[in-house]
């Protein structure tokens, strides 16, 4: 009789857990409702001479754990990805790569890139060019293709929503002091859970 008592507690358990086990599951391997439109540096700049917007560059690299999380948790958040999507163009680039990128009158490219390499590979011209030696680091440009800012590290959708917000609305334009930047960022509420 005991034995049976246990036995009905364990399956009492497992069916009682089972859904919530399936729905943690399924949420994390989702794809989101708004994926973000990836497009290349030269597409984004293109468009940007019909429809100005201001560009958003995720610089990656295929080994990076923290690059994986941005990609996984944040750009694949349906607020993020919806907002990305009508706010921004949206590059992402592969610090590594062996693409050739043409910015600015210039071409980059990668002449150490290694194919038969594994986990970390030679440094691409571009990356050198636009200052990166932290990944993940998403670079800011405005319509022109002009440098704003840098934010470097991981970001969870709350964390990047100050500067994804800072960016779209420009008040990056109305802050030139770090008293001014505190100033904003202490004000300012995340939306985005």
């Amino acid at each position: 009789m005991h034995q049976l008592t246990l036995r009905m507690k364990w399956i009492m358990w497992i069916a009682a857990m089972c859904p919530a086990f399936l729905s943690a599951q399924s949420s994390s391997t989702e794809e989101p409702s708004h994926p973000v439109n990836w497009i290349t540096i030269e597409e984004a700049l293109e468009r940007c001479k019909t429809a100005p917007r201001k560009i958003m560059i995720d610089v990656y690299t295929s080994w990076c754990g923290p690059c994986k999380m941005l990609s996984k948790n944040t750009f694949a958040d349906d607020e993020v990805s919806a907002f990305l999507n009508e706010r921004f163009y949206c590059v992402k680039f592969n610090a590594e790569s062996a693409d050739t990128v043409r910015f600015d009158g210039k071409v980059f490219t990668n002449p150490g890139y290694d194919p038969a390499a594994t986990g970390r590979n030679s440094v691409h011209e571009f990356t050198r060019f636009v200052g990166v030696s932290a990944y993940p680091t998403i670079l800011f440009l405005d319509e022109q293709g002009k440098f704003l800012l840098p934010v470097s590290g991981y970001r969870t959708p709350p964390q990047i929503e100050i500067y994804l917000k800072l960016v779209a609305d420009e008040h990056y334009k109305s802050i030139t002091t770090t008293e001014e930047w505190q100033a904003w960022s202490a004000q300012f509420t995340p939306a985005w859970q």
